[in-house]
């Protein structure tokens, strides 16, 4: 363990006074040459509807909408599951929660993360000269090794895990609304299951909790001041850069930033997302002022909707489940219905993206890791398989074909907490066909719970003609008889793969000691009392 006492030692050094002194911002020899720099935007529980862009009804996404105008728009991409640590995993993997490990979320006080055999879009980027940052919500296992600057990025600023997870003094909206941190000398108190109140929220920069709790109304301006230094001094040192963020923005709490003008008729939901489009597009003006021309930018969602929260809820758009909302439950978050996946994705590349163009290939989550490193002139691990591809020619050459140009179009979606086993292939899409195995609906804002319906015969939809999947083919028509055997062979292959595949597990296991705390003798760890 020598190696990470060292490490702790070096990147835990105080930051007062300066930046980022420990992140070396001089050019190698690997970084010789023009190379891309990346920046890459996660937006949480963000639905296909909420980008303007995308759905005439939202009115509240004008920088998201300009830079759609801008660079390519993509309406049938996806996220590799439904929910927040495996949807992230998949991003910095490239691979599925079947093979990388992560089925589904970790807690305050899980001891492990991200398996450590995993390597991390981060940790390629590294070895290949690039400086490497990452500025927003982790949830991939905080404790010990499994924080980030152990997993490849040289400089980290944010939260360990979604900011609902623990009390601030800054609550803002939420349903049921949770309090505020109990004060430094009053008693801890008993409140609803899904409010947490034991601890405060940490915020982190690199290994240290530089505030706990987080005031939520000022955390959305720190990203942006954060993002703007780490992109400025990673220019200035011409050493290209990969710069990962991911907000806070749409999960609950919505921050309340503000006083709403009309309580009225202005929603929370509108007004938070109209402050999440202000932050993207404050960090995409400073890349159009230092390095427009050399990079990459790529917008994206974690999953859909989290419809439980009801009137904080996103917009799945025309992706309903109707279906499923016929059964009972939601066809949103944790589920494998398209508005639990089909999420907003934006690429812009002034010079090399084109302008304005909508691409109709089917995307994944999982095709960031290849593609990036591909652009990056960077090399795939060799030892293990990956689910996403590099899909640079729909970006730069304007294909229409994503996953498996020569082959038919497929996509895998698990079960992230829905209906039957954490991270199981529910649901196959080829082309324009989506067939389901397993069924099931999270909880909606009704209270109600969609039952878990095993289909030996899948239900298959046609997606273009349907795509709310509100009726299935009809298992005795031509259509159905001929897409069957497609799918179930897809899924058989797949599986297979997985099989013979160098696979992680991870750990899930939960300690109290694990919960990040700056201030143990104080009230919900709190760095001071008031």
């Amino acid at each position: 363990m020598g190696w990470l006492f060292l490490k702790v030692l070096l990147v835990g050094v105080s930051f007062s006074g300066f930046l980022y002194p420990l992140v070396d911002f001089s050019i190698s020899e690997k970084a010789a040459g023009q190379r891309p720099n990346f920046v890459i935007i996660l937006a949480d529980d963000m639905g296909w509807g909420d980008l303007g862009a995308n759905w005439a009804e939202t009115k509240d996404t004008v920088h998201l909408d300009k830079m759609a105008s801008e660079g390519m728009r993509f309406v049938d991409f996806h996220a590799a599951a439904s929910t927040c640590s495996p949807s992230r995993a998949s991003l910095l993997t490239g691979r599925l929660g079947l093979r990388n490990g992560v089925t589904r979320n970790f807690a305050v006080t899980s001891l492990g993360g991200l398996p450590l055999n995993e390597t991390t879009l981060a940790e390629v980027l590294q070895q290949a000269g690039y400086v490497t940052g990452m500025i927003g919500k982790w949830h991939l296992g905080h404790h010990g090794s499994y924080h980030p600057n152990f997993r490849g990025f040289d400089y980290y600023f944010g939260i360990p895990y979604s900011h609902d997870m623990g009390c601030t003094d800054t609550p803002g909206y939420n349903h049921p609304p949770c309090p505020a941190c109990p004060p430094g000398g009053g008693p801890l108190r008993k409140h609803e299951r899904a409010c947490y109140m034991d601890v405060a929220l940490p915020l982190y920069e690199n290994l240290h909790i530089v505030e706990q709790p987080v005031n939520l109304s000022s955390l959305a301006q720190k990203y942006a001041e954060k993002a703007a230094q780490f992109i400025q001094q990673a220019s200035a040192s011409r050493r290209p850069f990969l710069l990962y963020i991911a907000l806070a923005h749409m999960h609950v709490p919505i921050s309340a930033t503000q006083p709403l003008a009309n309580p009225q008729g202005q929603r929370p939901y509108q007004a938070g997302l109209r402050e999440m489009d202000s932050l993207v597009g404050e960090i995409k003006d400073t890349v159009d002022r230092t390095a427009k021309e050399h990079t990459f930018f790529w917008f994206t969602g974690d999953n859909g909707p989290w419809a439980q929260k009801c009137e904080l809820a996103g917009s799945m758009g025309p992706f309903t489940g109707s279906w499923q909302t016929r059964q009972g439950g939601s066809p949103a978050k944790q589920t494998t219905w398209e508005g639990g996946h089909r999420v907003p994705a934006l690429a812009y590349w002034p010079g090399h993206v084109p302008a304005n163009v909508t691409s109709t290939a089917l995307l994944s989550i999982l095709d960031i890791f290849p593609t990036v490193v591909a652009l990056a002139g960077a090399s795939l691990p060799q030892d293990r398989h990956f689910d996403g591809l590099d899909v640079s020619s729909v970006l730069l050459d304007r294909s229409q074909k994503g996953h498996r140009p020569c082959l038919p179009q497929v996509l895998f979606h698990p079960n992230s907490g829905a209906a039957g086993e954490y991270g199981a292939l529910q649901a196959v899409r080829l082309e324009q066909y989506k067939a389901y195995f397993i069924t099931g609906g999270a909880e909606a804002c009704d209270g109600s719970i969609g039952p878990e319906q095993r289909h030996i015969l899948p239900l298959i939809f046609d997606l273009e003609e349907d795509a709310a999947e509100g009726v299935p083919l009809h298992r005795s028509s031509a259509e159905y008889q001929a897409v069957l055997p497609q799918v179930r062979k897809a899924l058989m292959e797949v599986l297979q793969d997985v099989a013979s595949d160098n696979v992680s597990r991870a750990d899930y296991t939960q300690d109290p000691l694990a919960t990040p705390c700056c201030g143990p003798y104080h009230i919900a760890c709190r760095c001071h009392t008031e």
